[in-house]
């Protein structure tokens, strides 16, 4: 079953970029997050939507938020992907695909990993899923609702 608004973010782990555990309860309750699936590293639009993440993160870290970008590619992968574009969220590697069910992230056209973003306030309540294959206008969503709940 998908997550929706008012839904509190289920805790998870995974691998991040150090092959380290990540472990959302370090984070959920604590501040905003902003979690965002993506088909594919080194893809044109993945890339240009991890740039634009990258373009305005000092706006999500002055809102207090942390973003975090999930996809099934390897640890290997997302190392190279993070340093090639210099990335500096988190990425964490869903290579069993256990998160993008755990979230309820649908394929989209049916093959292709689906491209969607939760939206959690400092509670770790959702206030924002959105999905779009277009990758840029996940940011300017994100944005726009944290600046209305830090208002």
């Amino acid at each position: 079953m998908a997550l929706k608004v008012g839904d509190k973010l289920p805790n998870f782990k995974a691998k991040d970029t150090n092959g380290n555990i990540f472990d959302s309860q370090n984070y959920i309750g604590k501040q905003p997050l902003i979690i965002y699936f993506y088909p594919k590293d080194e893809t044109r639009v993945c890339t240009e939507q991890a740039c634009s993440f990258r373009d305005n993160y000092q706006e999500f870290i002055d809102l207090g938020a942390e973003v975090i970008g999930i996809s099934a590619d390897s640890v290997q992968s997302h190392l190279k992907f993070k340093s090639k574009f210099n990335l500096p969220f988190i990425l964490l590697s869903d290579n069993d695909k256990k998160l993008r069910k755990l979230f309820g992230v649908e394929n989209d056209f049916l093959i292709i990993p689906g491209r969607q973003t939760f939206v959690a306030d400092e509670k770790g309540i959702i206030v924002l899923v959105f999905n779009s294959m277009q990758g840029k206008i996940h940011i300017n969503k994100a944005l726009k609702i944290l600046k209305e709940l830090t208002k």
